[in-house]
């Protein structure tokens, strides 16, 4: 009677998930507890058949929500696949229900959130990967963002595991998914309440040079893109050529982007109407259109504005080159622009303004017979006017706008899509991060701890061979010993040469003996400041006189980038390292330990992702300028204190007699540039009122800034790594850049947007028993010359 009951129950409608009475009865064989039913649903999942979709019907579709929609352009190999997928994933309803319109519009989203380029190819993985995952997600024919969770969300409940309902049934349906993450990936989540550490050196990271994302510009798809070739230290000969055409690209898609290059449509309508006064006449301002070198034949006489690289012919004459051909230069009437401002050397990208003539009494004219497409053109270029491209800031370039409410900062234009350094972009985690950023140092700005913890300490030419070099850097490391923990900077920079001259180029091996017995030296000293070893990170950079370039150059001009210190150097370093954390075991952070990183020459420190990045490069820059820098005789003054030495560049060595009107205005980006330069001894000044020290700054760092290269050398005069030359752009612009040049005075100034520092040798010259550094802020952005006696 009891089965019968129990069958008859089961029967009745609406009582399908009774669950039984719990009993142990072994006549009504139920367990003691209810067993969970699982819920499944009523309606089956159609099934999809395939079908062949040509890519002409599928055509229209595609057009209007790529191009129209979302501004990408779709190749006929790339329609092709897509087709094929819609095709086996949507079957016969792709139009009718709509299915293949939403197929499109997440693939066209998820290829502008990877940050690729405007033009899509069916070659290659990207493409297929953003299908792939699409395909994932599809059930009948339909994207379900959140059937993957789905999986996880009902195992969780099946093991008790949640304390209510799932609570997000729609998946990520917002556009910043590709956001979330990358900033998951980085240990963050959406929610910036939750913080994983308060201490910024969780935030610090050091990017190799060799480590550094190989990209090149595209100047018909203006974008960047990845290289997906492998790196060579000998490559092809290709790649030198590949290498000079992406600084040329770089540069001439800034100069189209920068206003004074852009043609206005209004500017043109009113042309033809002036702005009448009863005492002068406003005439409109015209835009500066360059020229391509090759467009030059048949028009002699004309005035043009051409962009190209400085560079020496076979026979000694400077010559000027672009993508499309060489020029010969007549550099005796040049002005540089501004007058003083700036060095011009051969190997630089520079602008010049003149009149061009042809060469009517030779023969060959046109393009040489031996050089063809690209080879030098007969005539010479009469040069009036030269000056370096115009720099970019940095915010231009990522494009991010302090334009949002509440000062957030919102994103548009430039290349914000674009990972330069492997730590994501602007778009993806920018904003995010500089929340993060301001919450973080804030937190440890207090007004009871003034210092902050948001401080780099940065050392520069710490020559260990030295015996003065240690007593300066214990008096050095015992000042910031003595703060509070809470208020210990969070990294210290210490950049070569660690020896004054090439040890191992003595020969044998009683050089790296040698060498190694300097850095245990090191270890010693700072064995004793376990507290600063075990809450900072020290960054090594090294110089020309370090191994092992230096055992071949004998510290000469060795190549670039340069790799780190071998580890058969610094084993008792790192062991002081190791000794420090076990002794601070109990600090609060015991995740976070100090450590000591041995850095590549350049390298780059990156806070907070894109954030802030800071470029560390020694070099001496200031004497090579002075050897190869050019010197025009318009404006050289007699006793010039910062002129450099002639080139051999055929100058008219008699001086042209021109009035002050006749002057090309200063720079007065780089003249109003706020500057920090060290008082210690009474500094001589230019003719305009300028010390003169301030003034070798100001134009050591607008040559390096506007050319957007750390090395704007010919490659004879400085080596470069063809495949590695990437790493040694300034583009887009660092938040702050360290030139480390012991022959330069030590400055502090601000150029653009960027900070540009020179903390000059660890023991100040002319100054007996002081030693002197940088003290950099990331907080703030600004640093200051600090010293101390010894």
């Amino acid at each position: 009677m009891a089965a019968q009951f129990l069958s008859a129950v089961s029967h009745i409608p609406g009582n399908r998930d009774i669950n039984p009475v719990p009993s142990s009865s072994s006549a009504f064989g139920t367990p003691v507890h209810p067993i969970r039913q699982k819920q499944t649903s009523d309606a089956a999942i159609p099934s999809i058949l395939p079908i062949s979709l040509p890519v002409a019907t599928l055509r229209p579709l595609a057009f209007r929500t790529f191009t129209k929609k979302h501004n990408l352009t779709l190749t006929s190999s790339a329609l092709q696949v897509i087709a094929t997928f819609i095709g086996t994933h949507c079957g016969s309803g792709w139009r009718e229900e709509g299915l293949a319109e939403k197929v499109l519009d997440d693939a066209a989203r998820a290829w502008k959130k990877n940050g690729t380029s405007v033009i899509i190819p069916g070659e290659g993985n990207d493409l297929a990967e953003i299908l792939q995952n699409i395909g994932r997600c599809m059930v009948g024919g339909r994207v379900v963002h959140h059937r993957a969770q789905s999986r996880h969300d009902n195992f969780v409940q099946d093991q008790g595991l949640s304390d209510g309902p799932v609570a997000r049934p729609g998946g990520l349906s917002r556009d910043d998914s590709q956001q979330s993450v990358r900033l998951t990936s980085l240990g963050i989540k959406d929610n910036e309440e939750d913080v994983p550490s308060q201490n910024p050196r969780s935030w610090l990271r050091v990017v190799d040079a060799f480590e550094q994302p190989r990209l090149t510009y595209n100047p018909i798809q203006k974008t960047f893109e990845h290289i997906r070739t492998r790196a060579s230290l000998l490559p092809g000969p290709s790649c030198r050529i590949a290498l000079l055409r992406d600084r040329y690209n770089m540069v001439h898609q800034r100069l189209m982007r920068n206003e004074a290059f852009q043609t206005s449509a209004v500017a043109v309508s009113r042309s033809n109407a002036l702005q009448r006064s009863s005492s002068e006449t406003v005439m409109p301002q015209q835009a500066y259109k360059l020229t391509p070198i090759a467009n030059l034949l048949g028009r002699s006489g004309s005035t043009h504005v051409l962009l190209g690289l400085l560079g020496t012919s076979a026979t000694g004459d400077l010559i000027l080159s672009d993508l499309t051909g060489s020029l010969a230069l007549d550099l005796r009437h040049a002005r540089p622009v501004p007058e003083d401002g700036a060095w011009f050397t051969p190997g630089m990208i520079v602008l010049a303004e003149g009149l061009y003539e042809e060469e009517g009494c030779i023969a060959r004219v046109g393009l040489a017979i031996d050089g063809g497409v690209g080879g030098m053109i007969g005539g010479i270029f009469h040069v009036a006017s030269v000056g370096g491209p115009p720099c970019e800031r940095r915010e231009v370039t990522l494009g991010a706008m302090d334009a949002g409410k509440g000062g957030n900062t919102i994103a548009a234009g430039g290349f914000g899509w674009t990972d330069f350094l492997g730590v994501g972009s602007e778009r993806a985690n920018g904003p995010m991060m500089r929340r993060l950023e301001k919450k973080v140092l804030e937190e440890h700005h207090l007004a009871s701890r003034p210092l902050g913890r948001s401080r780099v300490i940065i050392l520069g030419e710490v020559n260990l061979d030295n015996s003065k070099t240690l007593a300066a850097l214990k008096q050095l490391l015992g000042v910031y010993a003595l703060e509070e923990a809470e208020q210990t900077p969070f990294a210290f920079v210490l950049i070569g040469n660690f020896t004054r001259y090439a040890v191992l180029a003595s020969g044998g091996s009683g050089g790296s003996i040698e060498y190694k017995e300097y850095f245990d030296s090191l270890a010693l000293v700072l064995s004793d400041y376990p507290s600063l070893l075990g809450d900072s990170t020290f960054v090594f950079v090294p110089g020309d006189n370090d191994p092992w370039a230096s055992a071949f150059s004998a510290g000469a001009t060795a190549v670039l980038p340069k790799k780190g210190l071998p580890e058969i150097f610094t084993s008792r370093v790192k062991r002081a390292f190791a000794t420090a954390n076990a002794e601070t075991k109990g600090s609060a952070d015991q995740k976070l330990k100090g450590e000591a990183i041995w850095s590549t020459n350049p390298s780059r420190l990156t806070m907070f992702g894109s954030s802030h990045e800071l470029v560390i490069f020694r070099d001496d820059l200031s004497s090579r300028l002075r050897r190869k820098g050019l010197r025009f005789q318009a404006v050289a003054e007699p006793n010039s204190p910062g002129g450099g030495s002639a080139h051999s560049t055929r100058v008219d060595p008699r001086p042209v007699e021109t009035t002050a009107e006749e002057y090309m205005d200063v720079d007065r980006t780089i003249e109003s540039a706020e500057s920090v330069v060290p008082n210690a001894r009474a500094q001589e000044t230019t003719p305009r009122g300028v010390p003169s020290d301030l003034q070798a700054a100001r134009k050591l760092v607008k040559t390096m800034l506007d050319q957007g290269y750390l090395s704007p050398f010919p490659l004879t005069d400085r080596p470069v790594l063809w495949d590695f030359g990437g790493s040694l752009n300034l583009y887009p612009l660092p938040s702050a850049v360290v030139l480390m040049d012991p022959e330069a005075p030590p400055f502090a100034l601000t150029y653009e947007g960027c900070y540009a520092m020179n903390p000059g040798p660890l023991i100040a010259q002319g100054k007996r028993g002081v030693a002197q550094w940088i003290e950099y802020d990331t907080r703030t952005r600004k640093g200051k010359m600090k010293d101390v006696r010894f």
